[in-house]
């Protein structure tokens, strides 16, 4: 498969299922999201809630149908921002295949960088290879290499998507996006609304220093327990990271 797939550089942006580019483009710089949160303006936005409603509704309607029958699956994520020729590229292209070779789904956010990477390893190690995009007013749609793709509108649907279909969380090295997800799948294993989830932090140098605060600054000062600790895995090692998602599904399938 050709690199040579890779999108136009016309500017466009991807409306939920619609594309728009050029001129069009130009006129439609907000995202779905910031207008259902931004209350500024006229309160005529309060009578389009309804339709809104739905439109969230139909938003799990297509995930649901389009990932019932989904494979075991990983979730990854990590930063639009990698360069193909950065060294974390080649890691997320390695992890991918990995997965694929493991039997499991490649799932990301669907971008570019290290997700492109991942979605690419799996694709090209003939895996399932999977991305959930997001309306923004800054990236370009799924990257070529995802086989089964789906764009959202909203972040709370396609967070859903993320955790309901995936048996492990491996984060790359990451920004905002990445944190907010992995914080989030923290937070729903601590709490319990999910079990036998493991999160894997990949990538010691990059991740260390978090890791080193919430062992020691957020730990130390009661705000969590030792266990809570315990729920992530620091790794450099790709082998490593696939055992402990294999141990963590095993133990699901157990307990199903």
């Amino acid at each position: 498969m050709s690199i040579e797939k890779s999108q136009s550089s016309t500017p466009h942006v991807q409306r939920g299922p619609v594309l728009l580019r050029r001129d069009q483009a130009a006129e439609n710089t907000s995202t779905t999201d910031q207008r259902l949160l931004d209350s500024r303006g006229p309160s005529d936005w309060v009578h389009t809630d309804p339709w809104r409603v739905m439109r969230i509704q139909s938003e799990f309607v297509e995930g649901f149908g389009a990932l019932a029958e989904l494979p075991r699956a990983v979730t990854v994520f990590g930063s639009a921002r990698t360069k193909e020729d950065h060294p974390e590229y080649a890691i997320g292209r390695e992890l991918g295949a990995a997965l694929a070779r493991a039997g499991f789904a490649a799932i990301t956010g669907g971008g570019p960088g290290a997700m492109e990477a991942v979605n690419r390893g799996a694709s090209e190690a003939g895996g399932m290879s999977v991305g959930l995009g997001i309306e923004l007013p800054f990236e370009q749609g799924l990257n070529p290499w995802v086989d089964l793709g789906l764009n959202f509108r909203y972040f709370f649907a396609r967070k859903t998507m993320f955790v309901k279909y995936s048996q492990a969380f491996i984060c790359l090295p990451g920004g905002f996006g990445t944190l907010d997800e992995l914080f989030e799948a923290l937070t729903l294993v601590q709490t319990k609304k999910v079990t036998k989830f493991p999160v894997v932090l990949f990538g010691t140098e990059y991740w260390q220093g978090l890791y080193d605060w919430i062992a020691n600054t957020v730990l130390s000062s009661g705000k969590i327990s030792e266990k809570d600790v315990g729920l992530l895995h620091l790794t450099d090692d790709i082998d490593d990271a696939i055992a402990v998602v294999e141990k963590a599904y095993q133990a699901w399938e157990e307990a199903h």
